[in-house]
């Protein structure tokens, strides 16, 4: 199996190869690359070829890849703050200091940070990474390597991700997006630079609801009835439910509007109405629902405001 779980960066998974077969393993890795550009997916098959018991690492088969791959691997620990942006330092600390505990399965204990460090815990993992214990292995995820201290980014052996080919990324896409058209994958490709899960999230995000296709029919057309119908069909919703609808619409609208700039869409919706409505229309229509989300926050109605946005979207 080795490294094929991370699409393309050919010449990256080679050298890792070549190095982890070799036994050559470095205490610092540093992955970085935009969001999307698969870090996660580098982090999680580095840390199995550290540990694999097989012969191509990583095997993905051997007990301790397939442990590293559930999360389940007593010996690779991820550590994160989810509440904060950055991982606060006390958790830096303590994973510091579990870092001179002998590791419990393998040979090597491998600590994942997902999330960027600010300067002082960059700093508290600095006093372990001068002197770190043979066993250990620290993977740090950044979408911005600038970031880190010159004195951490000097200890790393950094891997850098970089965008994959077009035909790549098409063929890819094609098959998780049986549904999409060209045109879709198209304008997803183009706006995600070349990353795929950028690109995959453009067109997940691009699923809607019954009630926002039914609006966008009836907005494109003009239709008042079926506007009308739609918004009565919402006037018992819950607020924050009305609020993430009209949200989708504003998206929508957005989209269709950046497509009169020149800017690809990746929302079949959002083309059909850069066709029919003007830029000015668009923009007056956005201000109205970015309005309607604002009364509901201010729990306003929402059969109150369905019956504003009846007259107000015409």
């Amino acid at each position: 199996m080795g490294f094929d779980g991370l699409l393309g960066n050919e010449r990256l998974k080679e050298n890792l190869r070549l190095s982890v077969g070799r036994g050559r393993v470095s205490h610092f890795y540093l992955i970085s690359g935009p969001s999307g550009s698969g870090k996660h997916t580098l982090a999680r098959l580095l840390s199995a070829a550290i540990v694999c018991q097989g012969e191509d690492k990583p095997c993905l088969s051997c007990p301790a890849c397939r442990k590293i791959m559930a999360d389940t691997h007593p010996d690779c620990i991820t550590v994160a703050d989810p509440e904060h942006k950055n991982v606060a330092v006390k958790i830096v600390r303590d994973a510091r200091a579990d870092m001179y505990v002998m590791p419990n399965e393998s040979h090597r204990k491998i600590y994942i940070f997902p999330q960027e460090l600010g300067i002082e815990g960059q700093n508290t993992l600095l006093k372990v990474l001068e002197e770190p214990p043979e066993y250990g292995v620290f993977i740090l995820l950044s979408d911005n390597p600038e970031k880190l201290l010159p004195t951490v980014r000097s200890r790393c052996t950094e891997l850098n991700l970089i965008a994959l080919p077009e035909d790549l990324l098409q063929q890819v896409l094609a098959q998780e997006f049986p549904d999409a058209d060209n045109e879709s994958l198209s304008a997803a490709i183009s706006r995600s630079g070349g990353y795929l899960g950028q690109a995959k999230q453009l067109l997940e995000d691009g699923a809607v609801s019954p009630q926002t296709e039914a609006f966008v029919r009836s907005y494109d057309a003009r239709d008042p009835v079926g506007l009308l119908q739609v918004l009565l069909s919402m006037e018992k919703w819950k607020r924050d439910q009305a609020i993430a609808e009209w949200q989708t619409w504003i998206q929508i609208l957005e989209s269709a509007l950046t497509c009169h700039a020149g800017q690809k869409a990746t929302s079949p919706l959002a083309r059909q109405l850069s066709h029919s409505r003007s830029s000015q229309g668009l923009m007056n229509s956005i201000c109205v629902l970015q309005e309607a989300v604002e009364y509901a926050q201010g729990n306003v109605s929402v059969a109150a405001i369905c019956g504003h946005l009846e007259w107000a979207l015409r």
